[in-house]
């Protein structure tokens, strides 16, 4: 199986060497292609600031973040942006649509800058819109949509590119119940029918068992990791409630 990311020793410090905070610790593992990985830890666990260095928005202190293949630590200027625009898809939590914009043209926009022909445009959001069961709201502006509708065209426009690596910060910190189950049925559903490769961080069990992996951060370091393999959903988010024990968070906020 083809590696698609691959973290080699990464470190990330902040402040100043009289006043230095380690946020990532000798970090090191690698997601292969297809996978569905959740990333868990407590509030200042690093997680975000691990999600933050893959995603290039922040830089490592120390080590190298390798995504199909490519340095990304060494990448600057017009490199660095084309790897943002073509290899990378980011799931925001507070979706991060363009008010101004319907939802078909906040997902074109990607494919737009890529200079895409119009007609594939279309054919490519038609597939994913129907992926994501978005049909009925492609006509709309995102104050027209409910929060559930406005993260799964945030998701199809993460997606539209065909990026090696979707990475969602707390996808559903935002949703309701119903809307969290919607999205994270239709995250497994790009995993399983078009092989999308998704690294999502999240305080939140429920969320985190429908991944295939979840990697556990504590204090900038992994503490354990877990795969689901072939148990089911309930089975494997117990397992992820007992690790969560074991890492002495507070639990209510993993639920």
């Amino acid at each position: 199986m083809k590696t698609i990311l691959e973290l080699e020793k990464v470190e990330k410090y902040y402040g100043s060497r009289s006043s230095l905070t380690k946020a990532i610790d000798n970090i090191s593992f690698t997601v292969e292609e297809g996978e569905f990985v959740a990333i868990m830890g407590s509030s200042g666990s690093g997680k975000t600031t691990l999600l933050n260095v893959i995603s290039t928005i922040d830089r490592v202190t120390a080590g190298h973040i390798y995504v199909n293949g490519e340095d990304i630590t060494e990448l600057r200027g017009e490199e660095l942006n084309r790897f943002r625009r073509e290899e990378l898809g980011f799931i925001f939590q507070d979706f991060n649509l363009l008010d101004s914009l319907t939802a078909y043209e906040n997902i074109a926009l990607a494919l737009s800058i890529q200079n895409c022909d119009v007609h594939e445009i279309e054919d490519r959001i038609k597939t994913v819109a129907r992926e994501l069961n978005i049909q009925n709201v492609l006509e709309k502006f995102p104050y027209q949509m409910s929060g559930g509708q406005k993260q799964r065209v945030a998701s199809a426009r993460a997606i539209i590119t065909n990026p090696k690596l979707v990475l969602a910060d707390e996808p559903t910190g935002a949703l309701d119940s119903k809307s969290s189950r919607m999205l994270l049925e239709q995250f497994e559903s790009l995993n399983r029918n078009l092989k999308a490769t998704i690294l999502m961080v999240t305080h939140d069990a429920f969320a985190a068992s429908y991944a295939t992996r979840v990697i556990f951060i504590k204090d900038g370091k992994i503490f354990n990791e877990i795969r689901k393999g072939k148990d089911s959903r309930k089975k494997f988010f117990d397992e992820i409630i007992s690790v969560i024990t074991l890492l002495g968070g507070d639990l209510s906020d993993a639920l």
